[in-house]
């Protein structure tokens, strides 16, 4: 498949226009249908880093379940349910994003290129993903401290993955997405431990 489109370019196409333009997630998703995955994940991101009132930043972890349990089906576009899909964000959220990251992206853009594409239409890969997807998804719900920025940075390389069909940044995306649940599952495990060992003492 052709290198058709780049985050950065995309990026710029969302951020063109009004700031106070309002964006939906079914408008989006039309757009960049060919993209759709990494841009769903893209766009559902942007609260985790500029951050939107409202609850906004549990609502991108549950829809990055959303996704994860639509790869583990094996959809080929995403789908979302009409009252998620009429859903508006300002244009301004997209246009901050890109002022962020857009020296970042353009460093990243340099390295990315469509290799190992296999892991974005083979059906055990396409789970696999789906399957972190949903784990890293519930977790960045979670109202854990300090911890949106490290998965929120996880699935970016998901979304960048996808967009870019470079099948070695999501490889990376896979071992960054388990060893911090890993580290993660090993924390609270700790801390159940810790709370335990008090309970015991004041008991």
């Amino acid at each position: 498949m052709s290198h058709e489109i780049s985050t950065r370019i995309l990026l710029q196409q969302l951020a063109s226009g009004r700031p106070d333009d309002d964006l939906s997630f079914e408008l989006v998703l039309d757009s960049f249908r060919h993209r759709s995955y990494g841009l769903f994940l893209l766009i559902v991101l942007i609260p985790v880093f500029i951050p939107i009132p409202a609850g906004q930043g549990a609502f991108s972890g549950l829809l990055t379940t959303l996704i994860g349990a639509q790869l583990l089906w094996q959809l080929e576009h995403p789908w979302v349910p009409a009252f998620i899909g009429r859903k508006t964000f300002k244009r301004a959220h997209v246009i901050n994003f890109q002022r962020r990251f857009d020296r970042w992206l353009g460093f990243v853009e340099k390295l990315c290129k469509p290799r190992f594409e296999y892991a974005f239409d083979h059906a055990w890969a396409r789970a696999f993903s789906g399957l972190l997807l949903v784990v890293l998804g519930v977790l960045l719900a979670l109202p854990i401290p300090f911890t949106n920025y490290p998965f929120g940075m996880i699935v970016l390389a998901f979304s960048l993955g996808f967009i870019e069909r470079d099948g070695l940044l999501l490889g990376i995306g896979w071992i960054l997405g388990l060893v911090e649940i890993v580290l993660l599952a090993e924390f609270s495990g700790l801390i159940i431990g810790h709370l335990a060992d008090l309970l015991r003492y004041f008991s």
